[in-house]
């Protein structure tokens, strides 16, 4: 075992005697010890040896008194002791206070697992009482209708009986006639009334079938974006199974029913091999105008560029947290992404580098939108708002106003008006030419997720329209403003749990909403009711229209993606 002399001990601590400045005190110990006289080198000696020295010691100590503890295991986090534990007690007496920790951690934590098994409990016992509930739902519901086919049938019974014998009692032809003409009266009369016929009508005009629904099975976690090809019929979705997938729907293939076909879907992966690895979540994905790129970004910090056939193009890594947002130019040159780093930054695609990266916000950046081709704005949980343009190493612009998490910025279809949503209850509608918002719109009773601007208005394919903009909320509900005054147009109240996401059709005629409830709704913006609905197996997180505006996806919790064929 390796010693040390006291010649070196005497050397150790007249060295720390001169770095702390007690002259006096060293002169005496070098004198008296015959430090002059030593063969060590003081040029191999670095400052404050002496106070290394005694806190290697202090670990030794604290590691000899862990490892050596037989009740320990080897994969437990060390139990530091004080340092005048260390000095004062042997190995045995700081095992023994090491013991008593650890006896005491355990503890803490069986306690903390049987709080998660009463919860988990709790949560089973309330998810059967629900399953019991819906069942007696569905029950009575089954009862009523078999009391009404039973009443139906009775009537047509006792009807048929009184015809008969008004046929046997009357034999002159007079009353035969009259037998006649109230069995044409009583035919006219039978089957449902008209309040039933109405009803049922209307709940199969409204509800979609499911012959005009594709489910797509294929991830192994929720699936949290998707997002139609600008020109062909590929869709992608993103899921937290570290892959995004690119599905081919056709209109040969939109039938009921449950579709993993391989033929019809590429696998992005974003890991080798199989693995449960959670930062390679996909977070978000952008196609590029033209169609023939698909942009990902992952919690791993690297945005991924894929051509239409699976390929992996390009990896973008200069982040450094999780990428929440990422957005393509519109002359396609350009990718924009925002990341938890705090950062945004501006990728150069065909030189395959970072253009430049802009650090303005003090916490994680949420959303980036471009206004043009070189310029954008910026959201964050800093309540901030920035418009920045590449080249300038200063924001443009600094919107400030929200009180609270900055979730969606959007630009609107002109780039004139740019409108925001946050925690703080509040959408907001600024202007370039002013410093303050322009409108504060504050008509939701909860938070803000998600804000959609119609493609109606000037600038648009449908000129002729009022341009709309629509906020979706935890509330539970969709409000439609008219950004002119800043007004409320309508409230959408259709969904029972909070709304994730919102999208107009390309006509601006309908807005689908998605919910944690689990459903679609399809309103009619001319008539401000609910014209179709759908109700899958989980929450939804993103709905999105194709170009020609006849097909709806939307992606669930339940790690599956439905298509949803629509006709008026």
């Amino acid at each position: 075992m390796t010693s040390i002399t006291s010649v070196e001990l005497n050397y150790l601590v007249f060295r720390y005697l001169q770095e702390s400045g007690f002259t006096h005190s060293a002169f005496a110990l070098g004198y008296e010890g015959g430090i002059n006289k030593c063969t060590i080198d003081g040029n191999m000696i670095p400052p404050g040896a002496l106070i290394t020295f005694v806190q290697k010691g202090l670990q030794y100590l604290e590691m000899e008194a862990n490892l050596s503890n037989s009740d320990a295991d080897v994969d437990e986090d060390f139990s530091f002791l004080q340092p005048l534990d260390l000095i004062t007690k042997d190995v045995n007496e700081l095992q023994q206070i090491i013991k008593e920790k650890k006896k005491n951690l355990h503890k803490d934590r069986e306690k903390e697992k049987e709080k998660e098994k009463d919860k988990d409990r709790d949560k089973d016992k309330e998810f059967e009482r629900e399953h019991e509930r819906e069942c007696a739902r569905v029950r009575e519901k089954e009862r009523h209708e078999r009391e009404k086919e039973k009443e139906k049938d009775r009537e047509r019974l006792e009807s048929e009986k009184e015809r008969d014998k008004q046929l046997e009692d009357n034999s002159d032809r007079r009353m035969v006639t009259d037998a006649e003409d109230k069995h044409e009266e009583n035919e006219f009369f039978e089957g449902p009334e008209p309040m039933d016929i109405s009803i049922t009508s209307t709940s199969q005009t409204c509800e979609i079938p499911s012959s005009d629904v594709m489910i797509l099975e294929g991830h192994t976690s929720e699936v949290c974006a998707c997002a139609w090809s600008p020109i062909g019929p590929l869709l992608a979705s993103g899921s937290g199974d570290s892959t995004a997938r690119i599905w081919t729907i056709t209109e040969g293939t939109s039938r009921s029913g449950v579709h993993n076909d391989s033929l019809n879907v590429l696998v992005l992966k974003h890991v080798k091999g199989r693995t449960n690895e959670k930062s390679k979540d996909v977070t978000t994905l952008d196609w590029n105008g033209e169609g023939t790129l698909l942009a990902t970004g992952s919690y791993d910090g690297q945005a991924r560029i894929w051509s239409t056939d699976g390929e992996l193009k390009t990896t973008l890594s200069k982040h450094k947290g999780p990428i929440f947002t990422l957005k393509w130019n519109k002359k396609g040159d350009y990718l924009l992404t925002g990341s938890c780093d705090k950062t945004a930054i501006v990728w150069d695609v065909r030189a395959e580098e970072w253009k430049q990266q802009f650090e303005f916000h003090s916490g994680p950046t949420l959303d980036v939108d471009w206004r043009n081709n070189v310029s954008f704005a910026t959201s964050s949980t800093d309540n901030m708002i920035y418009v920045c343009k590449v080249g300038e190493t200063r924001p443009i612009k600094s919107f400030a106003g929200h009180q609270g998490e900055v979730n969606c910025v959007k630009w609107d279809p002109t780039g004139s008006l740019l409108a925001s949503c946050s925690d703080d209850i509040s959408a907001k509608i600024w202007s370039m030419k002013q410093d303050k918002y322009a409108h504060d719109l504050r008509e939701h009773s909860k938070e803000i997720y998600t804000i959609r601007w119609s493609p109606t208005g000037p600038g648009t394919n449908n000129p002729n329209q009022q341009l709309v903009l629509a906020s979706a909320s935890f509330d539970s509900t969709v409000k439609l403003w008219d950004v002119e005054f800043g007004k409320l147009l309508s409230s959408l109240n259709g969904h029972r749990e909070p709304v994730y996401s919102v999208a107009f059709s390309p006509n601006g005629e309908y807005l689908a909403s998605g919910s944690l409830d689990r459903c679609i709704n399809i309103w009619s913006l001319k008539e401000g009711k609910i014209v179709k609905t759908y109700t899958g197996n989980g929450g939804i997180f993103e709905v999105c229209w194709n170009k020609e505006g006849d097909k709806i996806a939307a992606c669930f919790a339940n790690n599956t993606v439905c298509v949803l064929d629509f006709r008026m």
